[in-house]
This record gives structure tokens, sequence and C-alpha cells, in this order.
């Protein structure tokens, strides 16, 4: 069973990533990654909070569109009760930036917000890429996996 907690910085925003869509995707990206049993937190935000974050946590005084905070266990996946499920870690996204990503991109908003989500559990799971290059192997699969969760949307 996957757990995801959602919150948002300002509950107007709720229509822009609604919780039960939400929910679904973490659910679904978990799964299409073999990885179901997970607790998951994500934070809606704004630019401003988000560069709060990027400042405090990675010393960049600008906004991004998504952090991850993985969990950092060293034994994970440890299951403290029989039966409990493990937390993932945590991930701030951009309301903003994620609006700005998808008319830069010239997607629907809905599938930016999948990419990033996509793309928050891949760095909570480990992968990491060290540019923003198309053919690094982490953004690769991060792309097939979009395909394949767009796909089965049809």
């Amino acid at each position: 069973m996957t757990i995801v907690e959602i919150s948002y910085e300002d509950e107007d925003h709720e229509g822009d990533a609604p919780r039960a869509w939400v929910s679904a995707q973490v659910e679904a990206i978990l799964a299409r990654l073999e990885e179901p049993n997970w607790g998951v937190g994500i934070s809606f935000i704004g630019d401003q909070s988000m560069q709060e974050l990027n400042r405090h946590w990675r010393g960049i005084d600008e906004s991004t569109d998504i952090l991850s905070f993985a969990n950092e266990e060293d034994d994970l996946p440890f299951l403290p009760d029989e039966g409990a499920v493990p937390y993932l870690g945590d991930l701030a996204i951009s309301l903003d930036a994620l609006k700005r990503n998808a008319q830069s991109f010239s997607v629907e908003t809905e599938e930016e917000l999948l990419r990033l989500l996509i793309h928050g559990i891949l760095h909570l799971l480990g992968a990491d890429h060290e540019t923003n290059e198309a053919d690094e192997p982490m953004l690769v699969r991060q792309e097939a996996l979009l395909a394949q969760l767009r796909g089965s949307e049809h």
C-alpha cells in the first residue's frame, strides 16, 4: 500500500494539483517501478517558498521546479512495525514553475506535473543526473515511464 501525504501552501491551489489525481499518479509510478509500498510526502508551494528551500538546502538562491528530500535511514527499506509502510521521502513542487514549464514545453499542465512526480520519485529512489540533457540515463528513464503512464490513460 502506498501512502501519499499532500499539502498545499495555499489551499486555493488544490485545483492545480488535485489530491486524488496526484495520489493515483504516485501509486501508478511506484507500481511501474516495482516499488509499491512506500510513504511519500508532497508539498505544493510557490516560487518564493521554493527559492527559500533551494537556498537553505542547496545553497542556490533561486527557485526551481522540484526538490526531493529522500529519507536517509541507513537501513531502508526498514519496516519499524510489522506491516508498516516505510517512508521514502518528500517532494516540494513549485506550482508557479510547473505552469511555466508546461507553457515553455508546450504541454498540458497535467503532463508536466506527471513528469515532475516521476522525476522526484526517481530521485527519492536514488537516481541522479549530472545535466538536464535528454540523453542522461535518469531522464531517459523518466521520459519512458512518462510515455508508459500517459499511454495507459488512453
